[in-house]
């Protein structure tokens, strides 16, 4: 999958309507992590550069077509402009009408611009016809560098490529090639880290590394349905029945292909759901009633760690407990610090919780690549076509 990019059309002048996702956490109006940000600055400085006049375009949360002054983008912009201080920004706080239109027609060549959160607009989630026209006739191209909304078919992820020539800004262009690495053209041996709540969640995910990967790694709360199927009582722990049949099937599957298929032989347990609960270190198949699956136990950690460290590309979805209370973190954190230090292997994380969690622990820049794609990330791993990556021209 080849698709142009900024590099393959002529920005001077032009005015560039950039999709980003700006869907950072926020904290009593203030943001807690600009990674999402500070990813689309190469994007923003080549434009800028090259003389093009930049309309940024994101959402944030889930105004629901209404709008929502909590959502609005004010903090967004004020970190913009303390990162892009030469240029500075142009805040217009609406996304569409003749404001938003004369402001931006009287940008002038290396300005930028930003919209005010496009789901305020009751037309953007329903890919509105009328309501992406208007955009459209705000801009002269379409660059969209947000793999995390590319799986979503709305105005301004996918709309706007019917009206507009539609390139990858250099943001897309990484996520794309790393994913399109993964499905088609990984070192081998290949190991794929699935952890996360549900299984129901990764099931295209795994029908398709069960034909791609040699190695498949289960954690996380997922974990309990597996164990559920190989006869394991597991007390407390979540479930969702529904799928202990599939993971009966896939243990088979694997099997059958010749992947080795890694399930927890020991787990970290809790009596409740809580940061201070009572835990101990118990074997897979000796979880007593009252009890849950908190995290992947020692034993389970050194085997996963020795396992990635004999293969050349590991790509990894999902925390290995419930990373978010401090004493359940350990699988988590030993497996990303193992992952750290494989020099000699392309390691790519999914994002989401994934990648809050290395960049907690200060990993990021020891990977090869953290996706910011969350679902829209695992989607294209189960090999979906995603509308905001199709509409993409092609290279010659």
């Amino acid at each position: 999958m080849q698709k142009k990019t900024i590099r393959n059309i002529d920005v001077n002048g032009k005015r560039v309507l950039l999709r980003v996702d700006y869907n950072v956490p926020m904290e009593n109006g203030r943001i807690t992590d600009d990674t999402r940000i500070r990813a689309t600055l190469p994007t923003i400085n080549y434009l800028l550069k090259e003389k093009a006049r930049v309309v940024l375009c994101t959402h944030l949360g889930r105004p629901g077509g209404k709008i929502v002054d909590e959502l609005r983008l004010t903090p967004i912009a004020e970190r913009l402009a303390g990162l892009i201080t030469k240029t500075g920004v142009i805040y217009i706080q609406e996304s569409s009408g003749e404001h938003a239109a004369a402001t931006i027609s009287a940008l002038q060549p290396g300005g930028l611009a930003l919209l005010e959160n496009i789901r305020f607009e009751p037309g953007e989630e329903k890919n509105d016809l009328e309501f992406t026209k208007s955009l459209a006739n705000m801009a002269d191209i379409f660059v969209n560098d947000a793999l995390a909304t590319a799986h979503r078919a709305h105005s301004s992820t996918a709309g706007l490529a019917n009206f507009l020539p539609a390139v990858a800004g250099f943001l897309m262009e990484q996520e794309l090639h790393m994913l399109n690495m993964i499905l088609n053209s990984p070192e081998k041996p290949l190991a794929a880290i699935l952890g996360g709540a549900k299984v129901s969640d990764k099931i295209g995910v795994i029908n398709k590394l069960l034909d791609i990967a040699e190695v498949i790694i289960i954690g996380g709360g997922m974990a309990g349905t597996f164990s559920k199927a190989l006869g394991h009582e597991i007390g407390d722990s979540l479930i969702e029945d529904d799928w202990v049949e599939f993971a009966k099937n896939l243990i088979n599957e694997s099997n059958n292909k010749g992947v080795q298929l890694l399930l927890p032989s020991d787990f970290v347990v809790a009596d409740k759901f809580t940061s201070d609960a009572n835990s101990q270190i118990v074997a897979s198949n000796s979880i007593s009633s009252g009890w849950r699956i908190m995290d992947i136990g020692p034993e389970t950690s050194k085997i996963y760690e020795d396992t990635i460290t004999k293969c050349k590309t590991i790509v990894w979805n999902g925390p290995m407990g419930v990373f978010e209370f401090d004493k359940f973190k350990t699988g988590t954190i030993n497996l990303a610090n193992k992952l750290s230090t494989l020099d000699q292997a392309t390691t790519v994380l999914g994002g989401g919780s994934t990648g809050e969690a290395v960049r907690e622990l200060g990993l990021e820049d020891k990977m090869t690549h953290v996706s910011t794609g969350g679902g829209a990330t695992l989607e294209f791993l189960e090999g979906k076509e995603l509308p905001g990556v199709i509409s993409l021209l092609d290279t010659d």
